[in-house]
Order: C-alpha cells, then sequence, then structure tokens
C-alpha cells in the first residue's frame, strides 16, 4: 500500500454497528502491519449517543472474537469529516442518503455502503439494536468479510 488512508465507518447512532466496524478493521489493519498507514474512526448520523461507549452487547460479541472496541466512544459526523476521510462507509441506505445530503458535490465519490466490499449477497449491515445477542454475530460476520474486502481495495489504490 502505497499511499495513506483514512476510513471512517458510519450508522446511526454510532454505538453498534460502526463501533464494530471501527474495531474489527483496526485489528485486521494492526494485524497486517498497516496501522501506520490507514487511519480508522467511526461516527454516527444522528446524536442519541454522544461520548457513550459502544453498546455493551457490541462490545461483549466482538470481544468473544478477540476484537476490543475499549476507547470508541460516540460521535456525530461532522463537517471536516468529509474532508478528513478518503472512505465514508455507511452500514445501510438510510445511513449513506444522509450522508449524500451533508456531502458537499466534491466529496461524492468518498461514500460506499460497507458491504460494497464484501462477497455477501447482502446490500446493508443491519441494525441489531432491538433484537437479540444473535443480531450482534450477524454484524460481526458481515462485518469481518467487508473489511477483509475493504483491505484488499485500499491495498489496491
Amino acid at each position: 500500500m502505497a499511499n495513506k488512508s483514512s476510513v471512517l465507518f458510519v450508522c446511526m447512532g454510532n454505538i453498534c454497528r460502526s463501533p464494530t466496524a471501527e474495531g474489527v478493521f483496526r485489528h485486521i489493519v494492526n494485524e497486517e502491519g498497516l496501522a501506520d498507514v490507514v487511519e480508522i474512526d467511526s461516527a454516527g448520523t444522528h446524536a442519541y449517543h454522544i461520548n457513550n461507549p459502544p453498546d455493551h452487547r457490541a462490545a461483549a460479541a466482538a470481544e468473544r472474537r478477540g476484537y476490543s472496541l475499549q476507547g470508541i466512544r460516540a460521535r456525530r459526523i461532522e463537517a471536516e469529516d468529509f474532508n478528513r476521510f478518503d472512505y465514508i462507509i455507511a452500514m445501510d441506505r438510510e445511513n449513506l442518503a444522509l450522508l449524500k445530503e451533508q456531502a458537499e458535490e466534491q466529496h461524492a465519490n468518498k461514500l460506499y455502503l460497507f458491504l460494497e466490499f464484501s462477497s455477501s449477497t447482502h446490500d446493508e449491515v443491519p441494525d441489531p439494536y432491538y433484537g437479540g445477542q444473535s443480531g450482534f454475530e450477524r454484524v460481526l460476520d458481515l462485518v469481518e468479510d467487508a473489511s477483509r474486502g475493504l483491505l484488499e481495495r485500499l491495498r489496491r489504490s
């Protein structure tokens, strides 16, 4: 990977899906020895949970697979994020639409759905917040797969 890259994962409240994606992707990037060339963060489109840690169910599911969500705090996406990040990756179509509304035209090419980088036939990472533990496991399955695809994309760019 020749150039530095920056990635921002985005969901609605920044306590379930996007911090899970941040933690998993950071783990994979660190394992590959690329931590110094890939900046990783997460944010939400809404301000529901500002400065809260990830949902305890998301953190527990991640920890069972060897990922840490420690130190992650919910924040809302800011205008500067569109300048700062090369990839702004939404977990679902609704949040992607909100990002498209906020982004200036020159940043539209930075917006993606996370599962565009996945081998999955699904296009959205489902929100597990109101469901049971199996939803958090499903999120991890999708995030792990898409994270590997995203890393390959970064390596090619």
